[in-house]
């Protein structure tokens, strides 16, 4: 494994918070593979990734794999998980004679990329995913969740992650009342009255998300920051040591 930066991060949120917007400011893109699954829809900015259009699950397989022996590439994006695991399930379980295993199978397979091919990496990983909302009977709640079948929507693909963060939508005026270095609040952002961030932590509103970071990563009392994920991993960089 690399002794460079090998950060994991899944930035997740309802459509249009600007999950895939955060990616824009990501140093050297043109050594990034983006993978992208969302039926080749572009990046809502002028990227430079390396861009790849995802019709096939073994395809994200033998994107890690090539980027390993890849010198000049620098990190992987995936965007969406969500719309890769419906691509398994619709192109390997419906299909599947025998659904039990393929379900299995499905597992599997999301397990492979997390705990062998992200891993054997060793360089930055950025998901990107949807969340859904869904009423918990037995708690009587509202959650907030990454949607995943089979096996592993007991625990939820957030557990995978250490570091994971919301892209959301949220007034200036509330977000003026959580000053943060990690925070820019512009004069179009004053104008349009809202500005698009990740938030990091939870608060009293949002305990049913699992939004979830390294100890010590983020201040509580600074909930919001910029929905830049080059300042994200720059910022787990310098939590972590790595130069």
């Amino acid at each position: 494994m690399s002794d460079e930066n090998n950060q994991l991060i899944l930035v997740c949120g309802q459509s249009a918070t600007g999950k895939t917007a955060s990616l824009r400011n990501i140093k050297n893109q043109e050594k990034w593979y983006y993978l992208n699954t969302e039926a080749g829809k572009r990046p809502s900015f002028p990227a430079k990734f390396q861009q790849y259009r995802v019709t096939d699950p073994e395809q994200i397989i033998e994107a890690f794999d090539h980027g390993l022996t890849d010198t000049n590439c620098s990190g992987i994006v995936i965007d969406s998980l969500t719309f890769l695991m419906e691509m398994y399930e619709s192109q390997c379980v419906l299909t599947a004679a025998n659904t039990m295993k393929a379900w299995s199978n499905y597992n599997q397979y999301f397990k492979t990329i997390l705990q062998d091919k992200v891993i054997k990496f060793g360089k930055p990983v950025i998901f990107i995913a949807h969340t859904q909302d869904y009423y918990s009977e037995s708690e009587m709640v509202t959650k907030t969740v990454v949607p995943i079948k089979g096996a592993l929507k007991g625990t939820g693909i957030e557990a995978y992650f250490s570091c994971v963060v919301s892209a959301k939508t949220i007034p200036v005026t509330i977000l003026e009342k959580y000053p943060s270095k990690l925070l820019h609040i512009t004069e179009e952002d004053k104008l349009l009255g809202y500005k698009y961030v990740f938030q990091v932590t939870k608060t009293k509103d949002t305990v049913n998300e699992r939004i979830r970071s390294p100890m010590g990563l983020f201040n509580i009392k600074e909930p919001y920051m910029d929905n830049d994920c080059q300042i994200l991993l720059d910022h787990l960089n310098k939590y972590y040591g790595v130069k």
